[in-house]
Order: structure tokens, then sequence, then C-alpha cells
């Protein structure tokens, strides 16, 4: 059974990775077969597969959430849903850039970047990427793990008590429980290989979708319309004001996919062709993430005129609001259950365990364990193989313990998502820059391969461009973590711009840096 045709599990062997490949690479210690270019002959996910990855991966927690935040701090629902939806048109086209090289060649990221950043030098894009990624797999299993446990209450409320007062890393014996469950159900997926992933992807995004249509579609009914919160002003009553808010909320919402925009030839690797793996991203992400926001503001909006005696903050919460719907004890502000049959309730719970589950395994393993795992293998591709690369990000996810990461909203959008995105978008910037103007789209594989071939070694310039890129952002950001005092205003101000200015920046110094150092033309075979 073809490897690359994507089998259910197994690694191929080192003859099947070098199928196509000169014979010489068998003996190269950077190269193995799990960062082994994938055949085109059998590259078979098409335009649904990528359609269906971002639709699946869109379709999460945290993407609910994102217009309820920006809603938190003053803006209207459409300014939110605008910001939302330029965010995503702005981190799709670094994605495609970086797409086309993994669907021409079918390598992953960490052997893109030794393009750039030589065979060497890639490790530290790589573990930087994967640094990024780990906390985002523990930040994902925790809250996949948090609604295991919400449900399981509600379903067996005694399970709550479990331990009594009894923590363990900070966690409650309960919420441990779950989490390292959810952690299990991820890593045992990743380790039936990536057919497994498309598989799950692919019936991942429909039911997903479905179950919040359905959420929307009863909620809105029992509310008798959609709610208040969509006649709400803005609360930024000025163009400054809204401004000052805008740029650090649209750098939030560029770094929250700044990650894939590096690793998205994990997956394009495996694609049928450009058109296929363009069309289908195009069509699934900045749709899919409009859309899904969207009816997170409708149905937090219809809660709103439920759920008089509740805080409006914890409505955003959709884990909160099923909880709700599936207690026996009436919420605040009401007299009796929203529903009223026990057998119903117990129903309710376990679907929507079952929809929270699959949205939350689906984004966390392919945007959190599929690159961090190459990345991994990128460091000792014949120790480390796709599966132990996986494993050790879910072992540093535990070990970044997310629920703190997530102690609160400001730190969560302000110190997480625009403080990776200062380090990810110089990488991204050199990385196209090399691409499309250094290498013009063309790349010697073989020699991707090798230790002593045209990219061997480390890049200086590479490595001063990331450094010089990431420098001006790191005053704001210690600033922001309120780990140092007195920071010039400059730096401040420059701070929530911290992608775009990190990524413009590293690209021309790059391209300065590589003037005179033409790359000699790649051979071509017969």
């Amino acid at each position: 059974m073809p490897w690359y045709g994507l089998p259910m599990h197994g690694t191929p062997t080192l003859d099947e990775a070098l199928e196509g490949l000169p014979a010489d690479l068998r003996d190269s210690p950077i190269f193995s077969a799990d960062l082994a270019p994938v055949p085109a002959a059998r590259r078979n996910w098409t335009t649904y597969n990528f359609a269906a990855l971002w639709i699946s991966m869109a379709h999460c927690i945290p993407t609910y959430m994102l217009a309820g935040g920006l809603i938190a701090v003053g803006m209207s629902w459409w300014q939110a849903l605008f910001t939302i939806g330029l965010g995503n048109l702005i981190v799709l086209v670094p994605i495609l850039a970086n797409a086309h090289p993994g669907t021409k060649y079918g390598i992953p990221f960490p052997v893109l970047a030794r393009a750039s950043f030589g065979t060497s030098g890639a490790n530290v894009p790589a573990v930087l990427r994967a640094i990024v990624a780990c906390g985002w797999f523990g930040i994902q299993t925790f809250i996949g793990g948090e609604a295991v446990r919400t449900f399981l209450e509600a379903i067996w409320p005694t399970y709550g008590k479990l331990g009594g007062g009894a923590s363990l890393l900070g966690l409650s014996v309960p919420s441990a429980l779950t989490f390292l469950a959810f952690w299990s159900l991820n890593i045992a997926i990743i380790y039936r290989g990536m057919n497994a992933v498309r598989v799950f992807e692919n019936w991942a995004a429909p039911i997903v979708l479905v179950m919040a249509a359905a959420l929307l579609a009863w909620v809105v009914h029992r509310a008798g319309g959609v709610g208040p919160m969509l006649t709400q002003p803005s609360k930024l009553a000025t163009f400054g004001a809204f401004w000052k808010v805008f740029v650090p909320s649209l750098t939030g919402m560029v770094g929250f996919w700044a990650t894939l925009s590096l690793n998205i030839p994990d997956f394009t690797r495996y694609g049928r062709g450009q058109k296929e793996q363009m069309l289908g991203q195009a069509l699934g992400l900045p749709t899919t993430m409009i859309a899904f926001s969207a009816m997170g503001v409708v149905i937090t909006s219809a809660s709103r005129a439920i759920l008089t005696g509740v805080d409006v903050g914890k409505l955003w919460d959709p884990v909160f609001l099923l909880a709700q719907l599936t207690s026996a004890t009436p919420p605040p502000g009401l007299s009796a259950p929203l529903i009223a049959s026990s057998g119903s309730r117990a129903l309710i719970a376990v679907v929507a365990l079952l929809g929270v589950g699959v949205a939350t395994v689906s984004v966390n393993i392919a945007a959190n364990v599929v690159s961090p795992a190459n990345d991994f293998a990128n460091l000792a591709p014949r120790r480390i193989s796709f599966q132990t690369g996986g494993l050790i990000t879910g072992v540093l996810g535990i070990v970044m313990m997310p629920w703190k990461l997530l102690s609160s909203a400001e730190s969560y959008i302000f110190d997480w998502l625009i403080g990776y995105s200062a380090l990810l978008g110089p990488i991204a910037g050199i990385m196209i820059a090399d691409y499309y103007f250094v290498r013009r789209r063309e790349l010697d594989v073989p020699d991707l391969y090798r230790r002593d071939g045209r990219y061997a070694g480390t890049n200086p310039v590479a490595i001063v461009a990331l450094v010089i890129g990431v420098v001006p952002n790191l005053p704001g950001f210690l600033a922001s973590a309120k780990l140092v005092r007195g920071v010039p205003e400059l730096f401040v101000t420059i701070y929530p711009y911290a992608w775009f200015t990190g990524f413009g920046l590293a690209a021309c110094l790059y391209l300065a840096g590589m003037r005179g150092r033409a790359p000699a033309p790649v051979a071509r075979a017969g």
C-alpha cells in the first residue's frame, strides 16, 4: 500500500521514501522518510480536502469567542466581524505564498526553511514554530478537557467533587483527569498517521457546522429573535479611539493563523495541484472564520435575551452556554431548567460533548501537532520520527501549563497572540522573499537533504534578518507583559503592529543581504 497515498498507519521504509531521488541521500543524516518529498503521483488531497481542513480548524472555540473579545473592548458587532474578516484575508496571502512550494516540490515546512536558513540554520525557525505550536496544543487540549469536564458534571454531578480540594499542577483532580484524557485522544490520532488526519478533518467539518447551526436555530427560536446585541452601538466614538483598538486587534487576528502561514507546506505537499490547494484554502479560511464568528455573535445575543441573570461575558463561552442547557439546576434569573426533560438534557449533553470534542481535536491535530512533529523530526531526522515528534509536542504542551496562558483575556490577546506573531512574522517574510525573489521559485530538492549541498550550513543573512526583525518588538512585548517598566513610547507604539513590522523589516533586510549572492541555476533532469 503506498504510504503517500495516505494509509491509515505505518511509516514508509527508506527505500519507499527514496523513490525517484538520488541514491546518495540514503546516507544523508538530514534525510528521513517522514521529511522526504511526496512523489507527484501520490499527492491526492483535493479542493474539498483543503477546504475541509480549514473549515474544521476554524470551527473551534477560540474562533467562536473572537468576536466576543472584540465587542468586549468596545467594537460593535459589524466592526468586530470586519476586523476578523480583514485579518484573515491578510494572513491568507502568506499562507498561499508558502503553500506553493509545498505543492510544487512535495516538501514540508522545515525542509523548505533550509532553502533560506540553510540545512543547519533551518532548525532555528523550526524550533521557534514548534514551541508556539506546543503552547497552542496545550491551550486547545485544556479547552477540550474543560468541555469534557463540564458535560460530565452535567450528566454525573458528583464527578466535580472527585479528589476533594486536591490539585495537580494548579488543576483540580476532575480537570486534570479530563485534560489527560483529551490529551491522550489527540496523541492517539496523530499516531495513526496523516491519513487519519485527513479522514478525521473530512467528517469533522460538516458535523461541527451542523451542530453550530442547530444551536443557533434553537437559541434564536427560544429568544424569539436575534436578541439585543445586534443593535448595540460601538463604544469607540471617534476614529482615534477605534484605531487604537483596531490595530492590535487586527494584528491578533493575523497572529491567530500566523503559525499556519509558515507550516502550510506540511499539508499542501499532499495536494494534487496548485489550483486545488489555492481554491480550497481561499474558500475554507476567510469565509469560515467570518461565518463562525457571526454565529457566535447571534447565539450570544439571543442567549442574552434568555439568560438575563447571567454575566454577559460568560455567554461568549459556548461550553458555558451548553452547560446551562444541560443543567438540571435553573440558570440565574429563571425558575426552571431551560430543558425540562432529564433524558433530553442528557442527550444534548452527549451530542454537545461530541461537537465540542470534534471541533477541538480537529484544529488541535491539524494546526498544532503536524507542524511541530515535523519540526522536531528535523532536529534529528534519523532518530525522531513524525510520531515521536508528535509525542514531544504533547509533553511540552503539558509542561507549558496552558491554563496559565489563558489566565486573562488581556494576556491571551496582547501577550500570546501578538507576542508570538513578533517571532513568526519575520520568519514568513524571509521565507517568502527567498522563494519568490531570490530563488525565483526554483529549488534543488536533493540538495535540501544534503549536508554539503548548495544550502549547506547556516545562512547568516537569514539569521541576522530574523534577529533584527524581532528586536524592535521586544521592548513592547516586555512592557505589555509587565516584565519591565519605562519602555520608550516609540516601542510601545510599534508593538501592536508586531507581525507587520517584523515581516516587512526581515524581508527587506534579507533581500538586501542576499544581493550579489544569486544562487546558481538549478540543473534540470533530461
